[in-house]
């Protein structure tokens, strides 16, 4: 679907969507109420409890809200074709990256919690609006690669992040054959990823000097510092060119006897959001990070344990869809060159508006993840003060915009937060402002990890599953995420302000990454 197309879908009124028919035909009655599969559960809507029940045909509910039934027909029909497309799809599409914390773990300095946003913080977020709003084509048109290119003189071009048509391209430029891209692919991309133009032993020695001399790199950045956890989960501490530093987080997991390696990159260094409980906003913005950046991340990761990335998710350091374009491309190359499959890729955001629609129009078969973290527009702007500007009721209507427009189900992430986020009422008001949207969705539970000098505690494990037995109870799915490796440096954003704050100390084993041992 074009962006133009995407639009379309968001500014209608009424949406034709294509997964009725399947819906139709996979819904099965019981007399109970209508039963829906989800993973590992069934759950009968309107058998019992909080929620819409069945009667003579219709649903009333027991709010006393029974005056406006044609309405609730509405909704209710629509939420049964989400919660029918939800039990459709294969297990691994709900919850895939359930050993991934998100990059919200640690709160910001108290006298800064609720302030308003400085000038700084605004300005990079509605310049980032505007250019969500731009036409953006994945593949870059043949003359875009030779033009970047002959232009590298000002500039370095950098090969990581590139596809193989995109290669082969670049090598014809360069008055190369073709087949000179599937090396330079096999080269950034194989069991033994090229760091440096001599790394490239495939081409002859005068071609990698005249790349050299073209002001050509790979775009591999310095691994600066390891944290590992006990758990096997390793954070680095990745140098860019510019001597910046970025986070990227591998964690291994097992499932079902299968070996898993996730990947948590990041997509900014820094972050202009400024989320309370959250390490990078602390830390500052500098600036996006561009496809290089990003795809080099996963290659890293892949050369620090030795085994090939499975799963990706965009929930390091950084507001994605604040960097669209490059999230894309790198996207684009995560999926054609590096061998992770789209369902196996999650772009996680704290709402971005009008960026949804932008990212509908990519047509992506990935997973959406939002950071909700609260079930009103009151605590939710005291929790994300760029809430201000997004409106949950506006944030919500967009997500079920795209669930039209994709067909994919969206995941709520929700860090439970003692005596903020975490009481019954909390749960049965988020329950009951999701059970009624027009989409498949699925929420995600993260027990927040606290760390030294943390405004906030980490509920208790009897309430993390009241919670979650609340949303089951008004069935709407839900899981509570296991946490890993999340101590003090691997908290978000955490190791980048250690950095930040002690340099030389870190500068000192820049020649030789150190791999530091963390408790857990």
């Amino acid at each position: 679907m074009s962006a133009a197309a995407g639009r379309a879908v968001f500014g209608a009124t009424s949406s034709t969507q294509p997964h009725r028919r399947a819906a139709a035909s996979a819904a099965s009655q019981s007399r109970g109420g209508v039963t829906t599969r989800a993973v590992g559960s069934s759950r009968t809507v309107g058998s019992s409890g909080a929620g819409l029940q069945r009667s003579t045909g219709a649903e009333t509910r027991r709010d006393g809200t029974d005056t406006q039934l044609s309405k609730n027909l509405f909704r209710f029909r629509h939420v049964i074709r989400a919660r029918v497309v939800a039990a459709a799809a294969a297990p691994a599409d709900v919850d895939e990256n359930v050993d991934v914390d998100g990059p919200t773990q640690v709160p910001r300095a108290r006298g800064v919690q609720d302030g308003a946003w400085n000038a700084l913080d605004e300005s990079l977020v509605l310049n980032s609006q505007e250019d969500a709003t731009k036409t953006y084509n994945l593949s870059l048109p043949s003359e875009g690669v030779a033009a970047a290119a002959a232009s590298a003189k000002a500039a370095p071009f950098y090969l990581m992040g590139l596809t193989l048509g995109e290669l082969k391209q670049f090598a014809v430029s360069k008055g190369l054959p073709g087949f000179r891209g599937k090396q330079l692919r096999d080269h950034l991309y194989g069991p033994k990823p090229a760091k440096t133009l001599d790394d490239l032993t495939t081409l002859p020695k005068v071609m990698r000097e005249a790349l050299r001399d073209a002001n050509v790199e790979i775009g591999r950045s310095t691994v600066h510092h390891v944290a590992q956890a006990a758990d096997g989960t390793a954070k680095l501490l990745l140098r860019l060119s510019d001597d910046r530093v970025v986070e990227a987080v591998g964690i291994p997991a097992t499932e079902n006897g299968k070996n898993r390696l996730t990947a948590c990159v990041s997509s900014q260094v820094g972050c202009p959001m400024r989320c309370t409980f959250c390490a990078t906003g602390k830390g500052g913005f500098a600036r996006n990070l561009a496809p290089h950046e990003i795809v080099d991340q996963v290659v890293s990761l892949e050369e620090h344990f030795g085994v090939r990335v499975t799963n990706v998710v965009f929930m390091g350091m950084g507001e994605p869809l604040l960097n669209i374009p490059n999230v894309l491309r790198a996207h684009e190359a995560l999926n054609a060159e590096v061998g992770i499959g789209a369902r196996h890729i999650t772009i996680s955001t704290v709402g971005v508006p009008r960026s949804l629609e932008r990212l509908a129009g990519a047509r992506l078969q990935s997973t959406l993840a939002v950071s909700l973290h609260a079930p009103d527009q009151d605590l939710r702007e005291r929790l994300i003060p760029s809430a201000k500007n997004y409106p949950l009721d506006a944030l919500l209507h967009d997500c079920e915009q795209y669930f039209v427009a994709t067909g994919r189900r969206v995941t709520f992430e929700y860090t439970l937060l003692a005596g903020v986020n975490d009481s019954p009422e909390q749960a049965r008001a988020l329950g009951k402002l999701l059970y009624t949207k027009r989409l498949a969705s699925h929420v995600n539970l993260i027990p927040y990890n606290p760390v030294d000098d943390s405004d906030f505690d980490r509920p208790s494990r009897a309430s993390v599953y009241e919670f979650r037995n609340i949303l089951d109870e008004m069935n709407v799915p839900a899981s509570i995420r296991q946490t890993r490796g999340l101590e003090a440096a691997a908290a978000c954003g955490q190791l980048r302000n250690n950095y930040q704050k002690d340099p030389m100390a870190a500068s000192a084993s820049a020649s030789k990454p150190a791999s530091v041992p963390v408790e857990v």
